[in-house]
């Protein structure tokens, strides 16, 4: 069976069966080429309104069901990633310029993420509490009804199906607006999945759109929470129109996260996962190593080694060449990563490898000698760009990793002691020690602080409880107890 053929899903939503949205057809294009792969359909409000009403009558149905139930469907959902694994690749290949291997990951997290929310349904669902008065009481988790799941084009998959599992799997229904470019990868996809896995009708709504569309998501009544993975900027607005109208908000914002290589590291270790953790994806990951902070020791041995590096990764089309990097999603990503790049080097920052591009190719850059208003160091450039500095004492590290805004992941590189120590004076929402800092598992809590999010909101079955449940307080006597009037 084919999942993904465009015979079900050209120019149409999923919001109750696939069929025609109320905006215009858009056109599916693949950054390495510029072609067209397809059409999608696009909503308009009025569909997000509907579907928030239908989503709200199903949810009703769907939490009461036996928890076996739903688990079933969860389970069905991950081994059906697995069947399709081949085929949702190949599209999150053409359609947001990755690599095979990253497409993979994808794959292999998104079914992850079914087999872990499988087991939500029979978690247990709330605490028996003690009491002064002579009655049970009890604090029980319920489903908050519907979710609105908003999420970014880089990781489209991951990023939404993280959300959209467990918050099917503890009883609620969904509308998922993918971002306009990957709306196949991060959207017709995972309808497509659960359609196949037994999802009942109305419980998950695929409404891509723009601006407009995901105003509506957060402010139609039904919703009760509001799960928005994307830009620090466009978090900001949401959050802001999401208390406007007194709906719970969980915000995966943007990052600069820092990799801090000690005294004494391995350098040719240190310079791969440096690398790695700049120039995977294009660097367009939330949790992309954005600075590089290497002890004087060790600092121009590491900028050659990691400069050799980005001067031999190939840079080309993943679909039909063997290359580490693939073409940034639009043009005008690009020019903003160009920009931050040229205004750094006017600023005195000296450039070591790549800056240059072809088309939408960016090449690997490594750049030096920069100060904190360089802007691709105090910036999250969210593309392939390594900014590396210097540090002399462990003091020092520690105070230039905390001065930035954002406060998502941590990478330290060397003495395990010494970066424990590190660990504990760096507030963040996760630290590698012996990593970089890009990693995520689908049974791990998910975060960030300050200017990239708040706090873990995804990720294990205690976390993603938490997130898509309210606590109820409930008491129970025996019989009506005696009052004074």
């Amino acid at each position: 069976m084919t999942l993904l053929g465009a015979e079900t899903w050209h120019g149409a939503l999923f919001s109750g069966g696939w069929r025609s949205g109320s905006g215009s057809p858009q056109a599916v294009m693949e950054p390495a080429t510029g072609a067209s792969l397809g059409q999608v359909g696009t909503a308009s409000v009025a569909d997000v309104l509907r579907a928030a009403e239908s989503a709200s009558h199903a949810q009703r149905d769907w939490a009461k069901r036996r928890p076996e139930e739903r688990a079933d469907v969860l389970r069905r959902a991950g081994l059906l990633w697995q069947e399709h694994a081949a085929e949702v690749e190949r599209w999150i290949v053409r359609e947001t310029g990755a690599i095979p291997p990253k497409a993979q990951l994808e794959t292999h997290i998104a079914a992850n993420e079914c087999f872990e929310a499988s087991a939500l349904p029979s978690y247990p669902h709330g605490d028996v509490l003690t009491s002064n008065e002579d009655r049970w009481s009890f604090a029980r988790n319920l489903p908050v009804g519907v979710v609105s799941v908003i999420a970014p084009f880089n990781f489209p998959l991951i990023l939404a199906i993280r959300s959209v599992a467990p918050a099917l799997a503890l009883g609620n229904a969904v509308l998922l607006k993918p971002d306009p470019r990957t709306v196949v990868s991060g959207g017709v996809s995972i309808a497509r999945i659960f359609e196949e896995a037994g999802l009942p009708d109305g419980l998950l709504h695929l409404l891509p759109g723009g601006v407009e569309v995901g105003q509506a998501l957060v402010t139609a009544p039904e919703v009760r929470v509001v799960a928005f993975t994307g830009s620090t900027t466009a978090g900001r607005n949401v959050g802001a129109l999401a208390a406007q109208n007194l709906k719970r908000v969980h915000l995966e914002l943007g990052g600069n996260n820092a990799l801090i290589v000690l005294p004494g590291a391995d350098l040719d270790a240190a310079a791969s996962a440096g690398a790695f953790g700049s120039f995977m994806h294009q660097g367009q990951i939330c949790m992309t190593t954005g600075r590089h902070l290497v002890h004087e020791s060790l600092s121009t041995a590491y900028l050659e080694r990691l400069t050799d590096k980005a001067l031999k990764l190939p840079v080309g089309n993943p679909d039909t060449d063997q290359v580490a990097l693939g073409p940034i999603i639009d043009e005008k990503q690009l020019q903003r990563i160009d920009g931050i790049v040229r205004s750094s080097v006017d600023r005195g920052a000296r450039l070591h490898a790549g800056g240059t591009h072809e088309g939408l190719f960016y090449a690997p850059t490594v750049l030096s000698e920069l100060d904190d208003a360089s802007p691709a160091w105090a910036e999250e450039v969210f593309g392939p760009v390594a900014p590396v500095r210097s540090f002399s004492s462990i003091d020092e590290a520690a105070e230039l990793a905390l001065a930035n805004s954002y406060g998502l992941s941590l990478g330290i590189l060397g003495d395990v002691g010494t970066a424990m120590d590190l660990a504990d004076r760096i507030p963040t929402g996760k630290i590698h020690i012996n990593e970089q800092t890009v990693s995520d598992e689908a049974n791990a809590p998910f975060g960030g602080t300050g200017w990239s999010g708040n706090g873990s909101r995804v990720g294990g079955l205690r976390t993603n409880l938490d997130a898509f449940t309210d606590v109820q307080w409930l008491t129970v006597r025996s019989s009506i107890a005696p009052y004074p009037f």
